[in-house]
This record gives structure tokens, sequence and C-alpha cells, in this order.
């Protein structure tokens, strides 16, 4: 199996130690047909980038593109957005919804939400859950809501790493997630979507984005134990859009 693309990467413009064109040049020597530049939504209190960078991102993406258009590679801009309110509500808005190619959405700690309610569920509900067993399927019934309202608001692309920083019932995302069009992430970087977890959804329609997650240029394209994951999960390769067969 080879990997054709990367749909999450990080630069400088969040916490990512690369700049895009680093970035870019790393995708271009693992011979890749696409890379995105997905730092994190601007409602991260750490790692957001800054709402008006990513116009800017938007000008040094189209400048590299036309640099970069006979070396046979694409660069796409996106987000990895947070979510901030159990309404489904993002930290990015629509006038910048507009300029990007993709749409990511995840659950991160650190992100600031809507309300105090909010900040308790998504920090301190989802943290606690971990150990305390009972508060389990309450919050997961409450993170899955949220995941599937977002999905009908937004024209999201991608859920990153589902269920590895909230509970989520993984096959009713999935089920809204395929009629949606939109993809779950193998994330190289986070446990989830593990090999049960990718059991459960082989009876399902959706599709996945197998992803880096790179925080350097040296991590750009390098997702071997997530095809593995894969593999061992037994997901048919023409479900999972950036690989073919080598």
């Amino acid at each position: 199996m080879r990997l054709i693309a990367d749909y999450h990467t990080h630069t400088i413009y969040s916490h990512g130690k690369g700049t895009i064109r680093d970035n870019v040049e790393a995708a271009l020597k693992k011979g890749l047909k696409e890379i995105a530049i997905c730092d994190h939504g601007p409602g991260h209190f750490l790692y957001g980038v800054k709402r008006e960078k990513l116009f800017k991102m938007r000008e040094e993406i189209d400048q590299l593109n036309a640099e970069y258009r006979n070396k046979g590679i694409k660069i796409l801009l996106g987000v990895e957005a947070n979510l901030i309110g159990y309404d489904g509500t993002i930290d990015v808005d629509d006038e910048v919804i507009k300029i990007l190619d993709l749409l990511l959405l995840g659950f991160h700690y650190g992100a600031i939400p809507k309300s105090i309610r909010e900040y308790m569920l998504l920090n301190v509900a989802n943290p606690l859950s971990k150990a305390l067993s009972f508060m389990g399927k309450w919050i997961e019934r409450k993170n899955t809501e949220a995941i599937i309202k977002a999905l009908e608001k937004y024209p999201i692309d991608l859920i990153t790493h589902p269920g590895d920083k909230a509970r989520l019932d993984i096959r009713k995302v999935a089920e809204v997630a395929s009629k949606k069009g939109v993809a779950l992430e193998i994330n190289a970087k986070h446990k989830e979507l593990s090999v049960e977890s990718l059991r459960m959804l082989l009876d399902t329609k959706v599709e996945f984005l197998i992803n880096s997650d790179a925080h350097s240029p040296q991590e750009v394209g390098q997702v071997d134990k997530s095809i593995k994951r894969a593999m061992e999960a037994k997901i048919p390769i023409h479900r999972i859009r950036n690989l073919e067969e080598n």
C-alpha cells in the first residue's frame, strides 16, 4: 500500500516546527501528490492559529501552488477546527470556511468553549470519565450528539482522531458521516481509531483517510503504523481515500 496524500499536517502557524514550504518539500520527497496544511482553529487557547493569519496562509499556499505547479504536487489549505459548543458550534466562521479547501473537526482539550457549561463538559467531564466509569455512557452520548450536530451545521470533510480525546459512539458517528460524505481519520499519532474500533465499522459504509498529523516536516507522510492498523482490521483499500496499491 502507498500513501498518495497527507491531509493533516501542522506548521509554525500553530505549534508545528516547519513552514508550509518545509512540509511541501517533505511531501515531495515522499512522493505524495497532495498535502494539506491544517493548523488548529483559532479557538484553541494554546495552539490556535490567529484568524487573520488564515487569510495570509491562503495567499502563501496560492503562491506555492503556482511555484510547484509543474512538480506534481497540490497544496491545500485546511483547518483542524475545534468543537466549542455542544450545539455543534466550531471555532471557524463562514468567511474563513469560504477560503478553505478542507475543513477538519476534532475534540481538543484547550479549546475555548462558548460557556462555563461547555467548558465543564469539554475539559472536565471528558478527562474525568476516563477515571470514573459511571460517567462514561453519559458523556459519550453528549459528545456523539455534539459531533453529529456539527456535521449537520458545517461542510466538514474529516473528523480527526475520532474517539481519542473524547468518548464517542463511533458507529453512530460513522453512520452519519457516511451519509454526509465525511471521512474518519486513522491518525498516525493517536490510538483512535484503533484496530478494535475499525473492526466495529467494517459493516458501515464510512470511508477513511490515513494521515500523519505531522508536527514537523520529518513526520509528513509517516503513516506506516496507521496502514498496519487498517490492514489488521481488514479495511478494504477502496474505503481509504488516500491509499493506492503499489
